[in-house]
Protein backbone atom coordinates (compact mmCIF):
# COMPACT_ATOMS: atom_id res chain seq x y z
CA UNK A 1 0.00 0.00 0.00
CA UNK A 2 1.51 3.26 -1.14
CA UNK A 3 1.21 6.55 0.70
CA UNK A 4 1.94 8.62 -2.39
CA UNK A 5 -0.70 11.24 -2.89
CA UNK A 6 -2.23 11.69 -6.30
CA UNK A 7 -1.61 15.25 -7.50
CA UNK A 8 -4.80 17.27 -7.72
CA UNK A 9 -5.72 19.28 -10.79
CA UNK A 10 -4.37 22.80 -10.78
CA UNK A 11 -7.17 25.13 -9.81
CA UNK A 12 -5.90 28.63 -10.54
CA UNK A 13 -4.39 30.09 -13.66
CA UNK A 14 -1.25 30.87 -11.67
CA UNK A 15 -0.90 27.20 -10.76
CA UNK A 16 -1.45 26.26 -14.39
CA UNK A 17 1.16 28.78 -15.52
CA UNK A 18 3.72 27.31 -13.13
CA UNK A 19 2.84 23.78 -14.21
CA UNK A 20 3.21 24.78 -17.87
CA UNK A 21 6.64 26.22 -17.23
CA UNK A 22 7.99 23.34 -15.16
CA UNK A 23 6.14 20.28 -16.50
CA UNK A 24 4.50 21.27 -19.79
CA UNK A 25 3.89 17.72 -20.99
CA UNK A 26 1.95 16.87 -17.81
CA UNK A 27 -0.81 19.37 -18.62
CA UNK A 28 -4.16 17.83 -19.43
CA UNK A 29 -6.08 18.73 -22.56
CA UNK A 30 -8.47 20.85 -20.48
CA UNK A 31 -5.60 22.70 -18.78
CA UNK A 32 -3.97 23.54 -22.12
CA UNK A 33 -7.26 24.90 -23.43
CA UNK A 34 -7.80 26.95 -20.25
CA UNK A 35 -4.37 28.58 -20.54
CA UNK A 36 -4.84 29.22 -24.26
CA UNK A 37 -8.23 30.84 -23.74
CA UNK A 38 -6.76 33.05 -21.02
CA UNK A 39 -4.01 34.25 -23.37
CA UNK A 40 -6.55 34.91 -26.13
CA UNK A 41 -8.89 36.84 -23.82
CA UNK A 42 -6.03 39.10 -22.75
CA UNK A 43 -5.17 39.47 -26.41
CA UNK A 44 -4.25 43.15 -26.42
CA UNK A 45 -1.21 42.30 -24.30
CA UNK A 46 -0.26 39.07 -26.08
CA UNK A 47 2.24 39.11 -28.93
CA UNK A 48 1.27 37.78 -32.35
CA UNK A 49 3.30 34.63 -31.66
CA UNK A 50 1.53 34.06 -28.34
CA UNK A 51 -1.88 34.55 -29.99
CA UNK A 52 -0.96 32.13 -32.78
CA UNK A 53 0.20 29.47 -30.31
CA UNK A 54 -2.92 29.96 -28.17
CA UNK A 55 -5.19 29.53 -31.22
CA UNK A 56 -3.30 26.38 -32.16
CA UNK A 57 -3.69 25.09 -28.59
CA UNK A 58 -7.46 25.57 -28.60
CA UNK A 59 -7.76 23.57 -31.83
CA UNK A 60 -5.22 20.84 -31.07
CA UNK A 61 -4.21 20.82 -27.38
CA UNK A 62 -2.66 17.36 -27.61
CA UNK A 63 -0.36 18.36 -30.47
CA UNK A 64 1.41 21.15 -28.63
CA UNK A 65 5.18 21.21 -28.21
CA UNK A 66 6.67 21.68 -24.75
CA UNK A 67 8.36 25.00 -25.65
CA UNK A 68 5.02 26.39 -26.88
CA UNK A 69 3.34 25.41 -23.62
CA UNK A 70 6.16 27.04 -21.66
CA UNK A 71 5.60 30.28 -23.59
CA UNK A 72 1.87 30.23 -22.79
CA UNK A 73 2.70 29.50 -19.15
CA UNK A 74 5.04 32.50 -18.98
CA UNK A 75 2.37 34.74 -20.48
CA UNK A 76 -0.17 33.48 -17.93
CA UNK A 77 2.22 34.32 -15.07
CA UNK A 78 2.92 37.81 -16.50
CA UNK A 79 -0.77 38.73 -16.44
CA UNK A 80 -2.11 40.12 -13.21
Amino acid sequence: MSHDRVPHAASSLRDLGRKAMHSPKLLTKEEVIRIAEHVLKGGEHASELEKEIAKKATHNPEGMEADELVLLGKKTLEDK
